[in-house]
This record gives structure tokens, C-alpha cells and sequence, in this order.
């Protein structure tokens, strides 16, 4: 028999900040499962922002969500590219940079990749 409850949070009141050159990231768990606010401001760049907390050449965090506002650049390792807008539902693979683009801050929840992003290592 499933006992399962229902559970409710809101990222105005996160369980964990990130904060980080140009954004932060706002998580709440739900059953277990991280959800994360990140909002960026113009100039952030994943290559110069986050990747000295990373650590690895490029983003390995994987990105499913919606995003709230703004305008970012995704460029994969095999250099593709996409450009994503306010209003649209994004799916990023591991691999990949990003950068925000114009003077308005990029927000985006996203409900795979924030486990781990942007987390200092201990």
C-alpha cells in the first residue's frame, strides 16, 4: 500500500542558495527530488562563473525546465548551438556552455540538473 503524501515547497523560501559571479541558484527538494531557480545576470557566463566551481571543462549538468525570462546562448561541445527565450521549455545534455544575452536577467527552474550545480566541493 502506498502511503504517499502529498508535499508542497516554494522557491521563495528555497532550501539552499548558491550564489556565484553574476547568479545564484535557489533550491528546494520535494520527495527527494532537487528543483532549482537560477537566475543570471547579463554577462553571466556558465566558462567563467561557474566553471571554477565545477571544475570540469564544460557544464556535465544535465538541464530540463522552463524559462521564466530572459535570453541565453547554449553552445554543445560538438558546437551547436541553440538560443533559448522567455516562454519556452528547454532539454540541455551534458557538455555544454552557456552565456546570457541583452540587459535582461536570465531565470530559468529547471527539474533534472541541480543536484549538484554549481555546489562547492568540501
Amino acid at each position: 500500500m502506498d502511503t504517499a503524501k502529498c508535499e508542497m515547497k516554494s522557491l521563495s523560501s528555497p532550501d539552499e542558495v548558491r550564489k556565484f559571479e553574476k547568479g545564484k541558484v535557489e533550491i528546494v527538494k520535494v520527495r527527494g527530488v532537487a528543483v532549482g531557480r537560477a537566475t543570471f545576470e547579463p554577462g553571466w557566463r556558465w566558462s567563467t562563473c561557474v566553471k571554477p566551481i565545477a571544475g570540469t571543462p564544460s557544464c556535465e549538468a544535465p538541464h530540463y525546465g522552463y524559462q521564466v525570462s530572459g535570453t541565453m546562448v547554449v553552445r554543445m561541445d560538438d558546437g551547436t548551438e541553440i538560443t533559448s527565450k522567455a516562454g519556452e521549455i528547454v532539454s540541455i545534455p551534458p557538455g555544454h556552455d552557456a552565456w546570457v544575452v541583452g540587459n535582461e536577467p536570465f531565470v530559468f527552474v529547471d527539474f533534472q540538473g541541480m543536484a549538484d550545480y554549481a555546489k562547492q566541493s568540501k
